[in-house]
């Protein structure tokens, strides 16, 4: 069974951090790219910021500079280390993970968490 589950939502003040973990769990043959997505009450689920296997990064235009998104290979975990946060950085994070599990190596599929809570007053 292969699980994915976010974690470090939080009440923070405007200007403050928070770091949220994202790890994958189960029998995993090869996780490839993992990302962080928010949803807003009323609004459309969005891409926060994307991580490949390799390293390479991207990130929304409204997180870039404040947002750094980073993964722990071995403990198949992605982090989102939020800086500066606004408070229009409410939402609901979800993170996804792209990956193959053992015995189905060439299927890939994406996964998602249940999501984690970002509030942020000003």
């Amino acid at each position: 069974q292969v699980q994915v589950v976010e974690s470090g939502g939080g009440l923070v003040q405007a200007g403050g951090s928070l770091r949220l973990s994202c790890v994958a769990t189960g029998s995993l043959f090869n996780i490839y790219t993992m990302a962080w997505y928010r949803q807003a009450p009323g609004k459309q689920r969005d891409l926060v910021a994307r991580i490949t296997g390799g390293g390479g990064t991207n990130y929304a235009d409204s997180v870039n500079g404040r947002f750094t998104i980073s993964r722990d290979n071995a403990k198949k975990t992605a982090y989102l280390q939020m800086n500066s946060l606004k408070p229009e950085d409410t939402a609901v994070y979800y993170c996804n993970a792209d990956l193959s599990v053992i015995g189905r190596r060439d299927s890939t599929n994406t996964y998602w968490g249940q999501g984690t809570q970002v509030t942020v007053s000003s």
